[in-house]
């Protein structure tokens, strides 16, 4: 009889199906939603947080580069420079550039975003303001020095700042942007030089002076300006509502995994970092490249998100680089509208170089404080590009640059060599943790992107 009344009290087979189903449905219905409030929180990101990224690395690519315009409007004489002094003071801001690159990494997120990205871009613009004011070889060599220094801290905390608002899946076209605005500066610093060399002689300053003197101020202003705009978190972010804040919170716990910290990095951390072979086959790619474009890389910044694939991204654009490069290297009888679209092809493929190689290293290392470390030596040994390319390409060389042109087309060609043995070692991790995941070993209580359950992108 018990038994009887039991049967009776249980829910019918097919009442549990509606249930299983209407459960189902309600966490399709959930998911979606949240999807949606996602959706609108990305949208606030793209429109409060990279903007402000963007301005920064475009003023910092103008504050580099105007040396070059400085030295066409009389400052090679005004300080009395002679010989090889021009390009060895070019080259001298990428020393401290390098060795600011990797501690910048390490420190930023502990020390806060809102405080180390501001801070930097104040004292380099002041440094920029001081080459306005040097008088000799010595004056201009210090300046370039120190901002270098400080320039060396934006690019990795832009990118790990990045990676500390975004999903894995978000950030390829977000470090895409950075890239781009570089290209940007590049097009229009140009026209800005123009238009600030015209006050040559307002107070007895000749024009090369006052381009120092506007943008360096320019920094200094927007520096400053950024200790209010960038927030701490989200958690303060002045542009999020609660209902905001919650996504952000939820989108924090999915990530945790990836982001595996909150700044408090360990030695064991950085260990990690040096002694995984990925890390240095990244970093040499980095150092291959210098010169770079930006619409190409914008779409496959989009691209390799949408699909979770860098490794397309790179293998595609690299021998566009090349035919490039070759063509520039064997034209001296090819015209200027040729030589022109070599460019363009070599724009296609150098942005995607530098952009899509950080992308991939950011996505694919974990925990934070490795990540930090990764990406901090992967961006110092890239800019020793900059060191090189400042005599490689001489002024005694031109207008063919052949051992400029040449060392750029076989650092492209190694690069993709390169592509090949980075896709091999991560399918090859892949594998081995489908082995161990199999043998039901257990998940080790210090998490890393060597786990088996973490899944690399392609």
């Amino acid at each position: 009889m018990s038994v009887h009344r039991q049967s009776e009290e249980l829910p019918a087979k097919p009442e549990l199906d509606s249930q299983a189903q209407q459960v189902e449905t309600a966490t399709l219905a959930e998911d979606a939603e949240f999807k949606k409030r996602e959706a609108r929180v990305v949208a606030k990101l793209d429109l409060y947080i990279c903007p402000i990224l963007i301005i920064l690395q475009l003023i910092s690519f103008l504050d580099r580069g105007n040396i070059g315009f400085a030295a066409t409007q009389g400052m090679i004489t005004d300080l009395n420079l002679v010989g090889t002094q021009l390009n060895t003071a070019v080259s001298l801001f990428y020393p401290l550039y390098i060795l600011s690159e990797f501690p910048a990494a390490l420190i930023v997120k502990r020390v806060g975003f809102n405080r180390v990205i501001p801070a930097a871009a104040a004292c380099w613009g002041l440094c920029c303001l001081g080459n306005g004011f040097a008088r000799n070889f010595g004056d201009l060599v210090a300046c370039r020095l120190l901002m270098g220094m400080f320039e060396g801290c934006l690019m990795p905390s832009l990118t790990l700042m990045l990676a500390n608002w975004y999903k894995r899946d978000e950030i390829g076209l977000r470090i895409s942007y950075l890239f781009i605005s570089s290209a940007i500066s590049s097009a229009f610093s140009g026209l800005i030089a123009y238009a600030i060399l015209f006050m040559n002689g307002a107070a007895g300053y000749p024009g090369w002076r006052w381009l120092y003197i506007i943008e360096g101020s320019a920094t200094v202003a927007i520096g400053a300006a950024c200790y209010f705009i960038i927030p701490s978190s989200y958690t303060t972010a002045y542009f999020l509502n609660e209902d905001d804040r919650a996504v952000m919170r939820k989108r924090a716990e999915m990530t945790e995994a990836y982001n595996g910290g909150q700044g408090h990095y360990t030695r064991t951390e950085f260990t990690m970092a040096i002694k995984d072979v990925k890390t240095w086959v990244h970093a040499a790619i980095q150092v291959m490249f210098f010169a770079w474009g930006s619409i190409v890389y914008g779409v496959c910044g989009y691209l390799s998100d949408r699909f979770s694939r860098r490794f397309l991204a790179c293998i595609v654009c690299a021998p566009l680089g090349v035919v490039g490069y070759a063509m520039l290297l064997g034209g001296n009888h090819l015209s200027v509208g040729v030589k022109y679209f070599a460019c363009f092809l070599i724009a296609t493929c150098a942005w995607t170089m530098g952009g899509a190689n950080v992308a991939w290293l950011s996505t694919n290392t974990a925990p934070d404080g490795k990540r930090a470390a990764s990406v901090g030596l992967t961006l110092a040994l890239g800019n020793l590009g900059g060191i090189i390319s400042g005599q490689i390409y001489p002024q005694t060389m031109a207008p063919a640059y052949t051992l400029g042109h040449a060392w750029s087309l076989g650092a492209i060609c190694i690069s993709f060599c390169l592509w090949w043995v980075l896709r091999h070692i991560y399918y090859r991790r892949e594998a081995l943790k489908g082995q161990i995941l199999e043998g039901a070993v257990p998940r080790p209580a210090d998490f890393s992107d060597r786990v088996p359950d973490y899944k690399y992108q392609h």
